[in-house]
């Protein structure tokens, strides 16, 4: 399958001219039209404004900084973000996929390796409404429905993420399985990118306080010590 190439624009919030220019370059040569914003709250206003089809977002920006805009942007919406930092530390990065991003790229980073890394977030992003007719998949009062890229719980909606909607379906798809931390990494991350298995808990802790009645005793989302987690089917809400 070729990579998607989204008619909406790609944008970059970036306070380093140089370092946005390059990227805009290479992001172009693949096909990619693209939008550039110099602070937090430009890029949040264009953000809402364009509607792009994915955030490349700073975290060291002047005003609003990167973590405050990722969080303000999960509130109303689920645009994949690839956050770009200097800091190589597990716990920023652990933090930043915690609050919504989809994938982290330290500086300095090849330009070349942040474009595959945008395509495989696209390609798993627009992958949800590939298969036609796709199941949809309900446990108790959770329903998931892969073409509307929708779920609710006891009919109310629920905003996940992408990355928190692939882990669920994935899990969702195969109830009773257990899934290693590593297994449901190769599902999110397809490209070999971010990771630290430490994410997958970090989304499971998400997907709790979003899906379960009591997220200290969780009813669906259920860990198998030593090995991850599993998916139980309930058979009342």
């Amino acid at each position: 399958m070729s990579d998607p190439q989204p008619r909406r624009p790609i944008l970059i919030v970036e306070d380093d001219r140089n370092i946005a220019s390059l990227v805009e370059q290479y992001l172009r040569k693949e096909g990619f039209e693209t939008l550039s914003a110099g602070d937090g709250d430009a890029g949040l206003a264009l953000a809402r404004r364009e509607g792009p089809a994915l955030v490349i977002l700073d975290i060291n920006l002047p005003g609003m900084d990167g973590w405050e805009v990722c969080r303000a942007l999960r509130r109303d919406s689920d645009v994949p973000i690839l956050m770009l930092t200097a800091r190589a530390e597990e716990m920023d990065r652990v933090v930043g996929l915690s609050i919504g991003a989809d994938d982290y790229v330290v500086k300095p980073f090849s330009p070349r390796e942040l474009v595959e890394r945008v395509k495989a977030i696209l390609r798993r992003t627009a992958g949800r409404a590939d298969p036609p007719a796709a199941a949809v998949l309900e446990s108790g009062p959770i329903r998931l429905d892969p073409d509307r890229h929708a779920v609710t719980v006891s009919g109310m909606d629920v905003a996940l993420t992408p990355s928190e909607f692939k882990l669920l379906q994935t899990m969702m798809q195969a109830p009773g399985k257990v899934f290693s931390r590593d297994e449901l990494l190769d599902r999110l991350y397809d490209n070999g990118g971010v990771v630290v298995d430490r994410v997958i808990d970090v989304h499971m802790g998400k997907l709790r306080q979003k899906l379960e009645p009591d997220p200290s005793t969780p009813r669906f989302l259920l860990t198998v010590h030593g090995v991850g987690y599993r998916f139980a089917q309930s058979k009342s809400p």
